[in-house]
């Protein structure tokens, strides 16, 4: 009778739980409206947040990371993490919100597939890739930045990308793709190039070869997987541009969004590749055959020094991207 009443204690906590924590969130989307329409009211020059904007903003990331908790893509915190991402991206800017449920959506079905020789080949996989409010956090916290400071620079909305006319606005855009970007890219190569490389991995900073899991290691079709997932943000975000920009007939082109993509994705591979072959230990334990990621007596030392886990080297991969990256796309777009 006890356990039963445990039971139902628990389940009323956790309900409780998930209505006070709603109820803050409605409260901030709402600070943010206001927010909106005082500073438009005073300055003039933002554009408010309309209330239709807003339910789109607190609806589909709701409906997005209850589908994510319920088929376990997301534990308890990462689902209230992905809340708080994506109210603020979509309210921000629709490409910005596609582009991250892009990402979310395929990462996730990556993660989980072929997962009985994921589990074999790593000692840290999780079954069903259940991702935590740490993970949520290294993938988009650059981003959730970004868009906040989108917002205080153009106010909510949709723009073209155009350096010559919104160099500001433009640079903070490709930078928001980038470290999407950045982040499919490495998670396209770690899921897609573990399964299907016919070949050994190499690690990065070396060239040698190394087990299959080693931090650093890359291959042929773990690269050209990072060029895939980068692509595939970039193509979201170009045809959410298509769709929701006015005035895109009178603006310079915007198909370089889809090779900027995946450019970033790429590069945002190679980069968290390094940090991981310098920064993160990788080590053979004898006694299973896998490779673990903390010193231990039974592991053989592969490479690297244990500085930084898997989540700090998402988060300052997609960093450097972000800085860099718009910076040598402004020499290259279009101009009228």
């Amino acid at each position: 009778m006890s356990d039963l009443d445990d039971n139902t204690c628990k389940k009323y906590i956790k309900m409780i739980t998930n209505i006070v924590i709603s109820s803050v969130i409605i409260c901030i989307s709402l600070a943010f409206w206001i927010m909106s329409m005082t500073a438009s009211t005073y300055y003039g020059n933002l554009q408010p947040i309309s209330p239709w904007r807003w339910l789109f903003s607190l609806v589909v990331p709701v409906l997005i990371t209850a589908h994510g908790f319920k088929k376990k893509s997301l534990d308890h915190s990462g689902a209230l993490g992905g809340l708080v991402v994506g109210f603020i991206l979509a309210i921000s800017n629709v490409s910005f919100c596609t582009s991250l449920l892009m990402f979310f959506f395929s990462s996730s079905q990556l993660t989980k597939w072929k997962g009985k020789i994921k589990k074999r080949l790593d000692s840290e996989y999780k079954e069903g890739g259940q991702r935590t409010w740490i993970q949520v956090f290294c993938n988009g916290a650059v981003a959730t930045e970004l868009a906040l400071l989108y917002m205080i620079e153009n106010g909510p909305g949709e723009i073209p990308i155009d350096f010559s006319k919104q160099y500001t606005a433009s640079w903070l855009c490709l930078s928001l793709l980038a470290a999407l970007a950045c982040c499919a890219g490495d998670t396209w190569a770690s899921e897609v190039g573990t399964v299907l490389s016919k070949s050994s991995p190499r690690l990065i900073t070396t060239w040698e070869k190394v087990p299959v899991g080693t931090n650093g290691g890359v291959t042929m079709v773990g690269l050209a997987s990072s060029l895939l997932g980068g692509t595939f943000v970039g193509i979201t975000y170009f045809l959410t541009q298509l769709v929701f920009v006015n005035d895109l007939d009178i603006s310079v082109p915007q198909w370089p969004i889809i090779a900027f993509g995946g450019l970033a994705g790429l590069l945002g591979s190679i980069v968290d590749s390094y940090l991981g072959a310098t920064m993160q230990f990788s080590g053979l334990d004898e006694s299973t055959g896998m490779v673990v990621n903390s010193p231990m007596k039974e592991a053989k030392f592969i490479s690297g020094k244990p500085i930084l886990d898997n989540n700090a080297v998402n988060l300052f991969s997609s960093v450097i991207i972000a800085l860099l990256l718009p910076t040598v796309a402004w020499g290259f777009w279009p101009r009228e």
